[in-house]
This record gives C-alpha cells, structure tokens and sequence, in this order.
C-alpha cells in the first residue's frame, strides 16, 4: 500500500534526477548524488526505479506519455476539424513542454543518442506521434482544410519548431528575442507557429468535404 510518505519520497528522487541529469548529464551524475539531493536513501532508487538507468527509462516514458495524452485530448476535442485539432495541439504541446521544461529538455537531448533504451522509445512513443500527426494532415486534405503538403517534410519541420525551443532556449533568445522559461512565451510563440501553419498549410477559402 502506498503512503504519503512513499510518494513524496519517490517523486523527490524524480525532481532531483531532473535537476542534476541536466546540469551535469546523465552519465556525469551519480546515484549517490541524486539519493543525496532528493534526501533519500540509495535504496529508494533501487526499490522504485530498479538503480539509474531504470530512473532514465521512468523519465523519459513520464515525458512522453504526459506529450501523448495531449495530442490525443486535442485530437478528440476537434474530430470534425483537423485545422482546430492542430492548432490546439500547437498550443497545448507548447504549454505541456514549458509546464516541465527541465524534463522536457533533458529527454529531448537524451533522445538524439543512440542507446537500446532510445531506439524503443523511437519504436512506441514516438511512432504513435507520427500516426496522430499523419492521421490528422490526412483527414485536413481530404477536407480542403489543409494544403497538399510534403508530409514527411513537413512532419520534420513541425517537430522541430515544437520541440526545438525546449532544447536550445539560448538560441530562441538570441533569434526571436522569446525566452521558453517566461510565462508569455506559450501564448506568444503558439501565434507565430499558428501564422506559419497558415502560410504553408491552411487554406485560405476552405471548402468543406465529406472527411
């Protein structure tokens, strides 16, 4: 049976990972280092997490489990619009990210290196991503919602500018004067993405079809 205590003690350990796979990387940070940030004991670490890696794996299946149930809340709010469901999508993947941007830049990095445990990520998670996103440019061009676009291409360049911020904040900064970590960075950058959407996605005169 769980207790308060448990799972203050659990999520401390998970805060603490946080913090210090990022400053100092995953592979430069100790158990030791984390059981003494999260004022736990190393036995905590192997009885939820099965010791350091098991931890990166909880990490990185937390983040994106939490970016999947956004897609699929957006993607079932708006059925009958594809444009609606992507620009909630846009909105709500860039709040969820800002709400847990240490996780969020961490796994975005852990993710562009080749280890066992990332390629299965690349195998689930991210696959399940892409069928969302394909399922739902498909149905928008269908519609007449959406332009006939690259897909592949496109998929890239939406990922990027989703995620991207996130990675690299110090270059959002330096390009686009926005910082990723202020409050109004969700709302502001949510519009520019919308007006690039409209630019090469979105139909000017809709024309509604049979989806």
């Amino acid at each position: 049976m769980k207790t308060k205590t448990n799972t203050v003690t659990k999520e401390n350990i998970v805060d603490a990972a946080i913090f210090l796979f990022n400053t100092k990387g995953y592979t430069g940070t100790s158990v030791r280092e984390i059981a003494k940030r999260a004022n736990a004991n190393i036995a905590h670490i192997s009885y939820y997490f099965k010791g350091k890696n098991g931890l990166l794996e909880h990490l990185v299946s937390k983040f994106y489990e939490g970016y999947l149930d956004v897609i699929d809340q957006c993607y079932q709010k708006c059925t009958e619009s594809p444009k609606l469901s992507l620009m909630a999508i846009v909105e709500e993947l860039l709040r969820y990210q800002y709400e847990n941007r240490r996780l969020a830049r961490f796994v975005h990095r852990e993710v562009t290196l080749d280890s066992t445990l990332i390629r299965q990520v690349m195998m689930t998670y991210l696959a399940k991503e892409k069928y969302y996103l394909l399922n739902l440019l498909e149905r928008g061009m269908r519609a007449n919602q959406f332009k006939q676009v690259d897909i592949p291409h496109f998929l890239v360049q939406f990922k990027s500018l989703i995620n991207m911020p996130f990675l690299q904040p110090q270059y959002m900064y330096e390009v686009l004067h926005i910082n990723p970590y202020e409050e109004y960075f969700v709302k502001q950058y949510s519009k520019q993405l919308v007006s690039w959407l409209e630019q090469i996605l979105f139909q000017k005169n809709e024309k509604q079809s049979n989806d």
